[in-house]
């Protein structure tokens, strides 16, 4: 860019002078001729002439000259600095977003143009960075979501490696049932690009909700903790969801309230029919969520406990997958927690 400055300010020079040239060309030669005339005319001689031409006003051209040299100098080498500056910034701020730094800004600066080139770079760093954080976020999003299954799956087959548990045509079932799951996971990431949503589908809610349940059953195992299923004497829950997008949300909630409960204590999972919704709820008995952190807990990457790593505490999505989910079903997620532990839960539109 000091380049750049240099040839602004040479250009502005040659065409300084070239005005200067022009202009004392015009007077000296011209300007001589028409004076000459008006003097012989007036009786004065020749001599006498040349050395008032002389004296007076070859001396002011060549001292004009020389002055509006100097500020065409000066104003050309200001104006060069102006330009310049803005677009070394310009250039800087592209090579930091060409290596990855998507937060780099350029300042409203400069001639009216060059600020309106730095706002249209900003807009589009800012696009770069929005899209980068959505590209982060939904790789997370499906490493969680894949991670569950997997989790599933690891716990069935140390349980029946270390014979807790004995192979089954169910227990065999199950882990099919974990399979199929992971094979639509990796299909959805082929659909991406798509716009189409998923289709909900009339489905039995304690059915769904005695399956996850169960699935997740070895984890509270190991962790000493103990499970409590309290559904309606009816036993069916009629809802309209997106089954994978269910299993999802109670593996989440489920996870969670593994994660957080401490052994010995009680998880307790409760459903039942709301005047036009299914509520859903899982209680634990784990320490009270403070009350300026429970309005974030849905929130993307927020965690109650920051001393927490993300094998012990989570990746801080799990919950905001929750209410992703049930509200893309057209549902509704809350939290709320006292000395006693706390209560997740979620509703869906009742059929």
């Amino acid at each position: 860019m000091n380049r750049l400055a240099v040839r602004l300010a040479l250009a502005a020079l040659a065409v300084a002078l070239v005005a200067i040239g022009t202009i004392t060309a015009g007077v000296l030669v011209i300007g001589a001729y028409v004076f000459q005339q008006l003097m012989a005319e007036s009786g004065e001689t020749k001599a006498a002439v040349e050395s008032m031409w002389q004296g007076s006003v070859v001396t002011v051209v060549a001292v004009t000259a020389a002055v509006a040299a100097l500020l065409s100098v000066g104003l050309g080498g200001f104006l060069a600095w102006r330009l310049s500056r803005p677009l070394a910034r310009l250039g800087g701020a592209a090579r930091r977003v060409a290596d990855g730094d998507y937060a780099a800004r350029v300042a409203h600066e400069g001639p009216r143009e060059l600020a309106s080139v730095a706002d249209s770079f900003n807009q589009m760093a800012e696009a770069l960075e929005q899209q980068e954080q959505e590209r982060a976020e939904m790789v997370a999003n499906f490493a969680h979501e894949l991670r569950t299954p997997l989790t599933n799956l690891r716990g069935y087959l140390e349980a029946m490696r270390d014979g807790v548990m004995a192979p089954s045509p169910e227990v065999f079932e199950s882990l099919r049932e974990e399979v199929d799951r992971l094979e639509r996971l990796s299909r959805s990431l082929d659909s991406l690009t798509g716009d189409a949503p998923l289709a909900a589908e009339e489905l039995d809610l304690a059915a769904a909700i005695r399956t996850a349940v169960e699935l997740a059953r070895p984890g509270f195992e190991r962790a000493g903790v103990r499970v409590r299923v309290e559904l309606p004497p009816g036993g069916r829950l009629r809802a309209r969801a997106v089954p994978d997008h269910l299993s999802q949300v109670l593996a989440n909630l489920l996870q969670n309230a593994q994660r957080y409960t401490p052994a010995g204590r009680t998880v307790t999972i409760t459903a039942g029919a709301e005047p036009d919704s299914v509520l859903v709820s899982i209680s634990n008995g784990g320490a009270e969520i403070p009350a300026a952190d429970l309005p974030h807990v849905f929130e993307r990457f927020y965690r109650v406990d920051k001393s927490r790593d993300r094998a012990r505490g989570g990746a801080g999505i799990g919950l905001a997958i929750v209410k992703q989910l049930v509200e893309q079903a057209g549902g509704r997620v809350g939290a709320e927690s006292g000395q006693g532990g706390s209560r997740f839960w979620f509703s869906l539109p009742a059929l």
